[in-house]
């Protein structure tokens, strides 16, 4: 019912920069909290950063001063706006999104997109 597409990743050297951005599509009321995953070779899915269809950031402590998470709620689109990358930011990252299909409804259900993979050489 919905899909997300994520764009952006690619190879970039310690330092340097990217931008995701994932959109979604389908039968879409709204969307609530959306939100970037990541997902290292031999390690679990953690949480990047998320935001409210408000606008309320929260980062984890690891990216927290150098990944910037933006919303356009009329486009249904999230990005990451990645800074300072360091080798260790090397995963799969996922997208992640609360939508409400139906204005009658308020019960929502979280989809993800397929992963986009980003390699910081050192």
């Amino acid at each position: 019912q919905v899909q997300l597409v994520e764009s952006g990743g690619g190879l970039v050297q310690a330092g340097g920069s990217l931008r995701l951005s994932c959109a979604a599509s389908g039968t879409i009321f709204s969307i609530d909290t959306m939100g970037w995953y990541r997902q290292a070779p031999g390690k679990q899915r953690e949480l990047v950063a998320h935001i409210s269809r408000g606008g309320s950031t929260n980062y984890s402590d690891s990216v927290n001063g150098r990944f910037t998470i933006s919303r356009d709620n009329a486009k249904n689109t999230v990005s990451l706006q990645m800074n300072s990358l360091k080798p260790e930011d090397t995963a799969v990252y996922y997208c992640k999104a609360d939508v409400r299909h139906y204005s009658y409804s308020y019960t929502s259900h979280d989809y993800w997109g397929q992963g986009t993979q980003v390699t910081v050489s050192s």
